[in-house]
């Protein structure tokens, strides 16, 4: 124990001898560390922001809408347009087995909504209870919409924030009564902040059940006054979102003229599945490509440990010899010049996990852009910085050390 602890003071006291150098050297490992773990988590970052930008819509979201199918099967020319309506819905409610949830929508952004307090151009969406279920509505207030304000086409509303703000400003929302082309409805409802500033399209929206959309605000224009805008849904997993969207086109081309639901061109799709799944191998590319960047500042930081250490062998030369002259042993040698390589890298490398960590909670506390969170310690960046580090920790002070105990006394002596 002793003799450890006089290896220790003695390697203490050569870092300190040269303190530039070491202070260099250990500056090249954490920013290396740092650089790796900054970078990584600016990806995480990315990947965060988009994670919870698709969250605001609901989790394991498919659409379909309104599209146009060829005039006769299997032919590219003479395209004729077909509306989704609200026996669609009901069609694959019943028959789709690939499909959890289901619910129709019936949007109309030319509604005008009035209150005593105020007015707003307002987007008002007929959708039944199970709306609720599928997208991403948190209640703040009051209740959703159920399944008797659908049939007796009750008029009744759920309002976002943007709407409270503009109808109520200070004002209690729930009970109170809103115009919407100057037909009365009670506020039932009121749903919380969804996402941030950039999301003031979903916070201004006016939920009303289907049947009343379907009585007050029908869509003009249409052969089917019970036309809808599009049906969303969920599969029974995410992993059979392909298998469900399939069942869904089946149903779809078989009442809308049986055309081949293996024709895409026919169908107006939006998979967030299949989106959240192409996104999510961009951000794994640039986790990688950004990692690599740290890794190679990091080899460089450990290149120039190794670099320093061959040095101070080298200068050391004459003193190693007369240690072992006087009776130091090879094993006592090794030790010192180890403890040296993984003293310079393990402090160094904490001093960059630990201002990466600082930085990162630093900014955390600023608002995040859109579409984008602030950087944050990725668990794997971090135990891989870790697993470098005690791989750079070995090689840096394992490989002087063993030059510099293998050196002869008499050899070394003269070189003095």
């Amino acid at each position: 124990m002793r003799m450890f602890i006089d290896i220790v003071t003695q390697t203490l006291r050569t870092l300190w001898g040269h303190k530039l150098r070491s202070f260099l050297t250990m500056f090249g490992i954490a920013w290396g560390v740092g650089s790796l773990l900054l970078l990584v988590g600016v990806g995480e970052g990315f990947r965060s922001g988009n994670r919870r930008q698709m969250a605001n819509l609901g989790e394991d979201l498919m659409f379909i809408s309104s599209g146009v199918a060829p005039a006769v099967d299997g032919q590219r020319s003479g395209l004729r347009p077909y509306q989704i309506t609200y026996d669609d819905y009901l069609a694959i409610k019943e028959q789709a087995t690939m499909v959890r949830n289901v619910a129709p929508a019936l949007g109309r952004n030319d509604i005008r909504a009035q209150s005593e307090f105020g007015n707003m151009a307002g987007f008002v969406q007929g959708v039944t209870p199970d709306f609720g279920l599928i997208r991403f509505v948190p209640m703040k207030a009051g209740r959703w919409l159920n399944d008797r304000d659908n049939q007796q086409q009750r008029h009744v509303a759920v309002i976002g924030t943007e709407v409270v703000k503009n109808l109520f400003p200070g004002e209690p929302a729930v009970g109170a009564t809103i115009l919407l082309n100057g037909i009365r409805f009670e506020v039932v409802g009121l749903v919380g902040m969804i996402g941030q500033g950039e999301n003031v399209g979903l916070n201004s929206q006016i939920y009303i059940p289907i049947e009343t959309a379907f009585m007050r605000f029908p869509y003009t224009g249409v052969q089917d006054l019970r036309s809808i805008g599009y049906i969303v849904y969920q599969p029974l997993t995410r992993q059979q979102h392909e298998a469900a969207k399939m069942d869904v086109r089946r149903i779809i081309a078989r009442r809308h003229g049986g055309f081949d639901p293996n024709n895409k061109d026919a169908f107006n799709e939006r998979d967030t599945i299949k989106n959240a799944e192409s996104v999510g191998k961009i951000f794994d590319a640039m986790n990688m490509f950004l990692g690599s960047v740290g890794l190679v500042t990091l080899a460089l930081g450990a290149i120039g440990i190794i670099n320093i250490m061959l040095v101070s062998v080298s200068e050391r030369t004459p003193e190693i010899g007369l240690r072992k002259a006087l009776g130091a042993t090879n094993r006592s040698v090794l030790v010192q010049f180890f403890l040296e390589g993984a003293f310079l890298t393990i402090v160094s490398g904490g001093v960059g996990i630990l201002f990466a960590a600082g930085l990162m909670q630093a900014l955390a506390q600023l608002p995040s852009p859109p579409g984008f969170d602030t950087p944050r310690l990725a668990p794997s960046s971090a135990a891989l910085s870790v697993g470098s580090l005690a791989l750079a920790g070995i090689i840096a002070g394992l490989y002087p050390a063993r030059k510099a105990a293998a050196l002869q006394p008499v050899e070394a002596l003269r070189k003095d």
